[in-house]
């Protein structure tokens, strides 16, 4: 039996994301969170949802690393030497 991926709203993934209906739909136009139309209604896939998250934690962790590197010494980014 094969089973089915469950499909989000716009609503649903703003509620879920803490976004407004409109950011979401910015999302879905700039390409960035995929989304099809079923029934003539836009559904976002949940694997897409998760890959939104993914790819904004990746990049949250990168700024992170980036911002820490602009801020750290040359003795703390090779250590100190004796």
């Amino acid at each position: 039996m094969t089973s089915v991926e469950r499909h989000f709203s716009p609503s649903d993934v703003a509620e879920l994301l803490q976004l407004e209906v409109s950011e979401v739909f910015e999302l879905i136009d700039t390409g960035e969170l995929p989304a099809v139309k079923i029934s003539g209604k836009v559904r976002v896939s949940g694997s897409a949802l998760e890959q939104l998250l993914e790819h904004r934690q990746e990049a949250q962790r990168r700024a992170s690393l980036w911002q820490q590197s602009q801020t750290a010494s040359i003795a703390d980014l090779f250590g100190q030497r004796s």
